[in-house]
């Protein structure tokens, strides 16, 4: 008996579902010469054949190109856009910058095409298996992203590189990086839809995927709710860092030292959850504990509460329903305050100035602070919070991810240093740098942390009811499924299901046989 009532009803197929559709599919794709990776290969890009490989690196890896598919995975290169690391690029933050002795190991999303953020995984995840399986109809469909910022970019991305037309739905108060972005890609202002609010007003970017759906001709992909999200950072994000701690415990075990590393934990702001999909990789292979991470001032999972933030990247108010939470074993408040300031301390002269001539931490890591976003420095900071929570010691590892850099944020930091941002600063001089360092890192606590028991994990579950069946209209046996492990295991094999159907895809196009031939 399947463990997921009614797979059809979130666009879970395993078959074509309309032959029709997926003949224009097919003929569009040939005619804008575009193939389709598998799953395996972008979790595993060294798979890709040759061929296919060379070319990708003749092609701007920020432009619209279909080749770019080929590059939403986490083995790019910043200094080469052509190269492919056998591991994916990361930095190990030491305890002179963290306080604690745990290695806490951060991999780079700002290493992925176009948008430099790892949504574009997430949204060539959900849209991907909706073309193969006959769903969605490039010659008819617009594709509807909504989001808080990088799904929305990566969804349109996606859409154009895939020859169909892309709607971006996204909060008017996000950063006008991720808007200057949108203009460039985007031909018709139309497609960019701002709902009120900031990043903590999802519900407004759901009413409005409300009202789009009316139009039969919208095409809703909602990152909150399509377990290919969910699906493609299991398949590909976890091995990827499963790959980068592989690589940092051979580092360490070559230092002669007789200790082994363990894969305590991994951390992750939760978002639309999809990359906490790879916390239930890691735990799988590891036995590695699940930390999701909200901010401190809405505490939806900690409080059952409320409020508005600025960490781009990370919905809230909700709790999304390919969130795997009976699978979550920590629950992390992170204040926006810390996020902001640091960001001023990563991305300032004296900031870094600081970190050199004061703290001392080693300039390559000074280097790689830039690829620290808004998010990813609230996930360094949970991830300090779990090390101390725990106990964890030099032996633990805690990965995390960055999701994207500080290159977004340029026009945050400005405001802050303005006066018109939230936690606004007449100058950033030494010793501002000095004061949040020792706020926000050294002055680190476990307060805002829980150790989820099962009865944590029920409370923080139930609050999905009231968005997806109440509001949503989810079906209740649906929703009460997914309590089960037996619901997400059943989830994997749809897989390689899609990949063979992606195979099948390219072999009728042909345009992946005239690559290689």
């Amino acid at each position: 008996m399947s463990a997921i009532p009614d797979p059809q009803k979130l666009g879970l197929e395993r078959d074509v579902v309309d032959q029709a559709i997926l003949e224009r599919s097919v003929e569009r794709f040939r005619a804008e010469r575009i193939v389709l990776p598998t799953f395996a290969e972008l979790a595993d890009p060294s798979t890709i054949h040759p061929a296919v490989r060379n070319a990708t690196g003749s092609v701007d890896a920020n432009g619209p190109h279909a080749l770019n598919l080929f590059r939403v995975h986490w083995h790019n290169v910043a200094a080469d856009a052509a190269a492919q690391a056998p591991t994916p690029e990361h930095v190990v933050l030491p305890k002179s910058l963290t306080g604690v002795d745990t290695p806490i190991v951060v991999a780079f999303g700002n290493r992925f095409p176009m948008i430099g953020a790892h949504k574009v995984l997430a949204a060539y995840s959900c849209l991907a298996p909706r073309v193969v399986s006959g769903q969605y109809d490039p010659t008819v469909h617009r594709a509807v992203w909504p989001s808080t910022g990088n799904y929305a970019r990566g969804g349109v991305a996606i859409s154009r590189i895939m020859g169909c037309r892309g709607v971006a739905v996204l909060p008017e108060n996000m950063s006008r990086e991720r808007f200057e972005w949108l203009d460039r890609w985007i031909a018709d202002p139309a497609d960019i839809i701002r709902t009120p609010g900031s990043e903590s007003n999802v519900k407004e970017i759901y009413d409005e995927c409300a009202r789009l759906a009316a139009d039969p001709a919208n095409f809703i992909l909602n990152q909150f709710s399509e377990f290919s999200n969910h699906l493609g950072h299991y398949t590909v994000t976890g091995p990827a860092l499963e790959h980068v701690f592989e690589t940092v415990a051979a580092a360490h075990a070559s230092t002669g030292d007789a200790t082994t590393l363990r894969l305590a934990a991994f951390v992750s702001a939760s978002g639309s959850a999809g990359t906490l999909a790879a916390g239930d990789y890691l735990k799988d292979r590891h036995g590695t504990r699940i930390a999701a991470v909200e901010a401190l001032e809405c505490p939806t999972m900690l409080y059952n509460g409320f409020g508005e933030h600025n960490i781009q990247g990370i919905g809230d108010k909700h709790i999304p329903l390919i969130h795997n939470v009976m699978n979550t074993d920590w629950a992390v408040g992170v204040s926006d305050r810390a996020c902001d300031e640091l960001g001023l301390v990563f991305n300032t002269a004296a900031g870094t100035a600081f970190l050199r001539d004061r703290v001392g931490v080693d300039a390559a890591v000074i280097d790689a602070l830039p690829g620290f976003g808004l998010s990813s420095i609230c996930n360094v900071l949970a991830a300090i919070k779990i090390a101390k929570q725990a106990g964890l010691g030099a032996d633990d590892v805690i990965v995390t991810v960055a999701t994207d850099g500080a290159v977004l944020y340029g026009s945050e930091r400005e405001r802050l240093l303005t006066g018109s941002g939230r936690y606004a600063t007449t100058g950033f001089g030494e010793t501002e740098a000095a004061a949040a360092f020792a706020r926000h890192l050294e002055g680190a606590t476990v307060d805002h942390t829980i150790e989820c028991t099962q009865l944590d994990r029920s409370r923080i579950f139930n609050l999905g009811y009231f968005t997806w069946v109440e509001q949503q209209g989810v079906e209740l046996e649906l929703f009460e499924a997914r309590r089960s492990q037996a619901f997400w295991r059943e989830l994997r094999g749809y897989v390689p299901v899609w990949d063979d159907m992606i195979r099948e895809f390219n072999a009728r196009t042909g345009v992946l046989r005239e690559l290689t031939a």
